[in-house]
Protein backbone atom coordinates (compact mmCIF):
# COMPACT_ATOMS: atom_id res chain seq x y z
CA UNK A 1 0.00 0.00 0.00
CA UNK A 2 2.13 2.73 1.40
CA UNK A 3 6.27 3.38 0.46
CA UNK A 4 9.53 3.72 2.61
CA UNK A 5 9.66 6.90 1.45
CA UNK A 6 11.27 8.75 4.00
CA UNK A 7 11.70 6.13 6.71
CA UNK A 8 15.03 4.71 7.31
CA UNK A 9 16.21 1.22 6.65
CA UNK A 10 16.17 -1.07 9.65
CA UNK A 11 19.22 -2.55 10.45
CA UNK A 12 21.15 -4.25 12.90
CA UNK A 13 25.16 -2.67 12.25
CA UNK A 14 25.92 -1.06 14.93
CA UNK A 15 28.03 1.72 13.08
CA UNK A 16 24.58 2.27 10.62
CA UNK A 17 22.16 2.75 14.15
CA UNK A 18 24.30 5.32 15.57
CA UNK A 19 24.71 6.99 12.04
CA UNK A 20 20.88 7.23 12.14
CA UNK A 21 20.48 7.78 15.31
CA UNK A 22 22.96 10.62 15.67
CA UNK A 23 23.15 12.17 12.21
CA UNK A 24 20.52 10.86 10.23
CA UNK A 25 19.57 13.76 7.58
CA UNK A 26 20.63 16.51 9.96
CA UNK A 27 22.74 18.69 7.36
CA UNK A 28 25.15 20.43 9.62
CA UNK A 29 25.87 17.13 11.63
CA UNK A 30 26.51 15.68 8.74
CA UNK A 31 28.84 18.79 7.56
CA UNK A 32 30.68 18.44 11.20
CA UNK A 33 30.93 14.56 10.35
CA UNK A 34 32.46 15.08 7.16
CA UNK A 35 34.82 18.03 9.02
CA UNK A 36 35.71 15.70 11.53
CA UNK A 37 36.57 12.59 8.91
CA UNK A 38 39.01 14.95 6.60
CA UNK A 39 40.83 15.93 9.78
CA UNK A 40 41.27 12.82 10.77
CA UNK A 41 42.16 11.00 6.87
CA UNK A 42 44.82 14.22 6.83
CA UNK A 43 46.11 13.15 10.08
CA UNK A 44 46.34 9.50 9.08
CA UNK A 45 48.02 10.24 5.51
CA UNK A 46 51.02 12.45 7.45
CA UNK A 47 51.47 9.70 10.32
CA UNK A 48 51.51 7.01 7.11
CA UNK A 49 53.26 8.61 4.72
CA UNK A 50 56.33 9.58 8.21
CA UNK A 51 56.10 6.29 9.11
CA UNK A 52 56.46 4.15 5.83
CA UNK A 53 59.77 6.33 5.17
CA UNK A 54 61.04 5.24 8.25
CA UNK A 55 61.31 8.85 10.22
CA UNK A 56 60.47 9.69 13.55
CA UNK A 57 58.65 13.01 14.41
CA UNK A 58 61.48 14.57 15.17
CA UNK A 59 63.54 13.65 11.72
CA UNK A 60 60.51 14.94 9.86
CA UNK A 61 59.95 18.12 11.93
CA UNK A 62 64.06 18.68 10.78
CA UNK A 63 63.49 18.14 7.53
CA UNK A 64 61.23 20.89 7.10
CA UNK A 65 62.42 23.15 9.52
CA UNK A 66 60.01 22.75 12.59
CA UNK A 67 59.38 21.26 15.92
CA UNK A 68 58.82 17.61 16.65
CA UNK A 69 55.61 18.85 18.90
CA UNK A 70 53.98 20.39 15.24
CA UNK A 71 54.68 17.30 13.33
CA UNK A 72 52.87 15.59 16.57
CA UNK A 73 49.79 17.95 16.56
CA UNK A 74 49.51 17.34 12.88
CA UNK A 75 48.97 13.74 13.00
CA UNK A 76 46.46 14.61 15.86
CA UNK A 77 42.89 13.08 14.45
CA UNK A 78 41.38 16.76 16.81
CA UNK A 79 43.69 19.11 15.55
CA UNK A 80 42.14 20.98 12.75
CA UNK A 81 44.81 23.57 11.65
CA UNK A 82 46.29 21.94 8.94
CA UNK A 83 47.44 24.05 6.16
CA UNK A 84 48.32 23.31 2.50
CA UNK A 85 51.59 25.22 3.14
CA UNK A 86 53.01 22.37 5.87
CA UNK A 87 50.94 19.87 4.02
CA UNK A 88 53.20 20.43 0.71
CA UNK A 89 56.53 20.91 2.92
CA UNK A 90 55.83 17.75 4.37
CA UNK A 91 54.31 16.22 0.84
CA UNK A 92 58.28 17.46 -0.46
CA UNK A 93 60.46 16.83 2.47
CA UNK A 94 59.49 12.89 1.84
CA UNK A 95 60.01 13.24 -1.99
CA UNK A 96 55.87 12.97 -2.84
CA UNK A 97 53.57 15.82 -4.23
CA UNK A 98 50.35 17.11 -2.97
CA UNK A 99 47.31 16.76 -5.24
CA UNK A 100 44.25 18.83 -3.81
CA UNK A 101 40.79 17.70 -5.30
CA UNK A 102 37.64 18.97 -4.61
CA UNK A 103 34.31 16.98 -5.56
CA UNK A 104 30.63 17.65 -5.63
CA UNK A 105 28.72 17.24 -2.50
CA UNK A 106 26.85 14.05 -3.59
CA UNK A 107 30.06 11.92 -4.53
CA UNK A 108 28.96 8.61 -4.76
CA UNK A 109 31.86 7.41 -2.42
CA UNK A 110 32.32 8.83 1.63
CA UNK A 111 34.86 11.18 1.98
CA UNK A 112 36.50 8.19 4.02
CA UNK A 113 37.65 6.42 0.66
CA UNK A 114 38.10 9.86 -1.57
CA UNK A 115 40.91 10.62 1.40
CA UNK A 116 43.71 7.73 0.36
CA UNK A 117 47.35 7.44 -0.32
CA UNK A 118 46.76 8.54 -3.38
CA UNK A 119 46.17 12.06 -2.70
CA UNK A 120 49.96 12.55 -1.98
CA UNK A 121 51.82 10.58 -4.84
CA UNK A 122 55.05 10.80 -6.04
Amino acid sequence: MGTDKGKIKRTTNGVEILHNRYIGKNTKRKALLDKERVNAGVAQLIYDLRTRAGLTQKALAERIGTTQSVISRLEDADYEGHSLDMLTRIAEALNQRLILQVEPNDAIRPISQRLSQKTLRS
